[in-house]
């Protein structure tokens, strides 16, 4: 059994080498990414089932076969505890390329969207909540659709009854 017996400097040679090791710097990989959170009142929210829905630009997509743009669509919880919901588009939706223009007909829970109010859950639905279907589709124009790259927005303001 030569050669397990240690002198005491090379034990602490070894002692100074493992605590050495043990401290190391390893690999590191670091992230920081943001973290946020919308919290709703249950007297009104309509939030989207698929949260990135709002976050990112949507793409209506053009169908080869019969020349027409196939329709966005998505769902929405819809939660009130005041009563019923209303709808109301800010302005009328449209897509434009600078020279020509798209409109698009919105529906909510199957309701056409104009710039007045309207009810697109009643009061008993409103509570506990609701989840319904968001459509937009692009009317054809009378020309037909022309070619180009075209871009429009859609705000709605949804409103809760008052208590």
């Amino acid at each position: 059994m030569r050669g397990w017996r240690k002198t005491p400097s090379q034990l602490a040679a070894t002692l100074a080498l493992l605590v050495w090791a043990s401290h190391a710097p390893g690999a590191r990989d670091e992230h920081t990414f943001e973290v946020s959170v919308s919290i709703p009142t249950y007297s009104l929210f309509v939030i989207p089932v698929d949260p990135s829905f709002l976050e990112q630009e949507q793409r209506m997509h053009w169908n080869l076969v019969n020349d027409t743009l196939q329709p966005l669509r998505a769902e929405f919880d819809v939660v009130s505890a005041t009563g019923s919901v209303t709808a109301r588009l800010g302005y009328e939706p449209v897509l434009f390329n600078g020279r020509d223009t798209i409109a698009l007909n919105v529906t909510f829970n199957q309701q056409p969207l104009t710039q007045q109010d309207t009810v697109i859950v009643r009061a008993d639905e409103a509570w506990p909540g609701k989840r319904v279907a968001l459509r937009i589709e692009a009317l054809k124009p009378e020309e037909g659709f022309r070619a180009g790259e075209y871009y429009g927005s859609v705000q709605i303001t949804f409103d809760a009854a008052a208590p």
